[in-house]
């Protein structure tokens, strides 16, 4: 789920932003199905291993735990037709900036082409792994798989991921809120200096995630730990201008005074209220991150359930809110057919803020309590461990609201599709408040940042990495996770 879901809803509003913005087909529409179909062929041969039981190795793989080949293959599968659709964004946008020589490129185009090659760079961590470590191991090729090696070069592609999963809420945030709450863009060059930044800094700092891993050294885990603060530069400049964004809704809306444009902001707008709900628990998310990425206080939250109610919260709370949105004001051009009933958006935005935090707040407070997180169950009969049993309980009524606010996201979906209201509007991007007539050309373009993004991360991992392959006999036997390997 974590690697297909968003990587889905990237490539649908990739190529959505290419027809949308560029006003053109796409070009290779036949690569980007074949894409496409790599990754449902890869879903359905991961979800039959995962199924099957013999795939038990959780999201992060677990290497010296080796599951069923089938599961790697169809990891891979899912990786491979994701770089297809990587490949299609630059060349469409190659081609739009041949035909239009010095134009600006669309803001959300430029947004997304950022997010894909964010995501090609950073998928190939992950990629080396299960392909020269693993996936040998799991077909009896190899008997013994470098462990610490293997989880050096998952911390490649762990961090940078979520900052993948992050960029559709990002380009809704600056190219689609400010035009649907009736406002306009506050600064087009302030949006690509953040997406820019993103691209080079979220990728140079995995090894944060190792703090307590002895293969690699103090130095080099300090090091990534300053680079993961500085990912908190671009997203204080997507606060303060999408901020500054709203409050220019609000005072187009009759809005007077330091706080009066607050109540002229169009509160029955499912999209002012998406963004409020987001930048709440983006806000929560962010604040624990900031002991994730600390060198001290990360030991005392290390793998405990902190760490997956901090998740839970930035990804499911945060950026998930935002896909519903982009779905609800999207899915009006792919069908059609209008979507009418805001109501059952509100209500549906609502469940999911709520069940997110019932489901997340007691996950920090027993993380905080010390439960470790991915463990196959718990006994709370015992004495120690008993007072971690009503915030689970709790937690456990917070998934089912997220549940239902779920499966009221796809009724509203379908029965949208079924309206008789024909959309007669044309889509629109969020517009600057100030037109951007010339741009920078390395606000414009990529050779820079990508230049920066590969060198940065060759500097950061390049020596953890060649001493361990250098280092001897620390190579340890696989052990196989069920059957069928």
């Amino acid at each position: 789920m974590a690697y297909v879901f968003p990587t889905l809803v990237a490539m649908a509003l990739g190529y959505t932003v290419i027809e949308l913005s560029l006003k053109r087909a796409i070009v290779g529409a036949k690569l980007a199905w074949a894409g496409f179909g790599a990754v449902a062929l890869g879903f359905m041969l991961a979800v039959v291993a995962i199924g099957r039981g013999t795939a038990s190795v959780l999201y992060t793989f677990y290497p010296p735990m080796i599951g069923s080949s089938i599961y790697y293959i169809g990891v891979v599968l899912i990786v491979v037709g994701s770089w297809v659709w990587v490949a299609l964004m630059g060349v469409n946008l190659a081609i739009w900036k041949r035909d239009n020589p010095g134009v600006p490129v669309p803001l959300p185009m430029f947004a997304c082409v950022a997010s894909a090659y964010l995501w090609g760079w950073t998928a190939v961590g992950a990629a080396i792994e299960i392909i020269f470590q693993i996936i040998p191991v799991s077909l009896g090729w190899k008997h013994n798989i470098d462990a610490g090696l293997a989880r050096v070069f998952y911390s490649w592609t762990l961090h940078a991921i979520v900052y993948f999963w992050l960029m559709p809420a990002y380009i809704a945030y600056y190219t689609i809120v400010p035009r649907a709450i009736g406002g306009r863009l506050y600064s087009d060059l302030m949006a690509r200096v953040s997406f820019v930044m993103f691209l080079v800094v979220s990728m140079p700092i995995g090894i944060h995630h190792l703090f307590a891993d002895p293969q690699v050294g103090s130095g080099f885990k300090f090091m990534h730990s300053v680079f993961t603060a500085l990912v908190a530069i671009p997203t204080l400049l997507t606060v303060f201008t999408i901020c500054a964004s709203v409050e220019i809704a609000g005072r187009l809306r009759g809005g007077k005074g330091v706080i009066g444009w607050l109540k002229a902001l169009p509160w029955g707008n499912p999209m002012m209220l998406a963004i409020t709900f987001s930048f709440v628990m983006l806000g929560f998310g962010g604040a624990g991150g900031l002991i994730n990425m600390s060198y001290q206080l990360d030991s005392t939250i290390h793998n405990t359930q902190w760490v997956t109610g901090h998740f839970h919260l930035i990804f499911a709370g945060a950026v998930v809110i935002m896909y519903f949105v982009i779905a609800y004001d999207v899915w009006p051009q792919i069908t059609g057919r209008a979507i009418t009933d805001l109501r059952l958006i509100r209500i549906q935005l609502w469940l999911w803020f709520i069940g997110i935090m019932v489901l997340t707040i007691p996950w920090h407070l027993v993380g905080i309590m010390g439960m470790p997180r991915r463990m196959a169950y718990f006994d709370y009969t015992n004495g120690e461990i008993s007072s971690q049993a009503l915030p689970v309980i709790v937690s456990v009524i917070g998934g089912v609201i997220c549940l239902l606010a779920g499966l009221l996201f796809i009724l509203i979906l379908v029965r949208a599709h079924r309206s008789t209201v024909d959309l007669v509007e044309d889509y629109t991007f969020s517009a600057p408040i100030h037109r951007t007539e010339n741009v920078p050309s390395a606000l414009n373009g990529f050779r820079l940042w990508l230049a920066l993004m590969i060198g940065l991360t060759l500097f950061n991992y390049g020596y953890p990495i060649a001493s361990l392959i250098a280092r001897p006999d620390t190579a340890v036997p696989g052990i196989p996770i069920g059957q069928g390997h």
